[in-house]
């Protein structure tokens, strides 16, 4: 039953909003699936912003399993891109198509995030256009990639989800958010600490907080200590707000962060 309806929840389009809509804020939107829907990430950054007292107005358009290519024939979305303002809008790609081989992404996944980005400029001419880094599955992809070893580890799957969104990032003079990069990094300092659900692929709940507090340290750029989290244990919370912190801090240049 369980599964049945979570495959139900995940044909479901989402557009969600949350709190604090007032026009001094600022204005994130998120554009995915189920990795930013997976326990309410906009949710997360938006309660991290406001530990900090930081007005943001968040709101959501997710649909489980969705590509950057199927959001793009989304006339509801592209409506919201060129009427609306916003300042920052966050793009996830489906969680292996960026692992597959270059000639593949180059097809499927770069000219999307193009016509993407230039929709959010056609509205907000000023809004910076954030690439949602996500992870490599716990043992290499769970789904199937032909021909394509590269992708059958973890390691070799991070990877290139790693060159796929930092080439996206590039393309479109955007930031990147390196949720996959501080993934890799608590991974390998503690490894005893559960990122993945039981499926080897969603995040946790610990996991959905490590993106959001690496999304939210992308967006503005400062170091922070949250009361927000997660209902975490206040040192394990503590660990993971400074290795988002650290992962964004210590590679701005290759994130484009300027």
């Amino acid at each position: 039953m369980k599964r049945i309806l979570f495959t139900l929840l995940a044909l479901i389009p989402c557009f969600a909003m949350a709190q604090n809509t007032k026009q001094d804020s600022l204005r994130l939107l998120f554009i995915g699936n189920s990795y930013t829907y997976f326990h309410d990430l906009p949710k997360m950054v938006y309660e991290i912003a406001k530990s900090q007292k930081k007005k943001l107005s968040v709101k959501s358009v997710t649909k489980g399993g969705e590509k950057l290519s199927g959001h793009l024939k989304n006339q509801k979305l592209r409506d919201m891109l060129t009427s609306q303002k916003w300042d920052f809008v966050v793009l996830q790609e489906q969680s292996s198509t960026p692992a597959k081989p270059t000639e593949v992404v180059m097809g499927e996944s770069y000219p999307a995030a193009k016509s993407l980005d230039s929709l959010i400029h056609i509205g907000s001419p000023k809004a910076k256009t954030i690439f949602y880094m996500t992870w490599g599955h716990k043992y290499g992809t769970t789904h199937k990639i032909d021909n394509y070893p590269l992708a059958y580890t973890y390691e070799g799957m991070q990877e290139r989800i790693k060159t796929s969104y930092l080439e996206m990032t590039y393309q479109n003079n955007a930031r990147c958010a390196p949720v996959g990069m501080a993934w890799q990094r608590v991974r390998a300092e503690r490894p005893d600490y559960q990122l993945y659900t039981s499926d080897l692929s969603h995040p946790s709940t610990l996991g959905t907080y490590l993106a959001a507090n690496v999304i939210y340290t992308t967006i503005f750029v400062s170091p922070y200590q949250t009361t927000f989290t997660a209902g975490f244990a206040s040192e394990k919370a503590e660990y993971i707000q400074q290795a988002a912190q650290k992962t964004v801090f210590e590679n701005k240049m290759i994130l484009n962060i300027k």
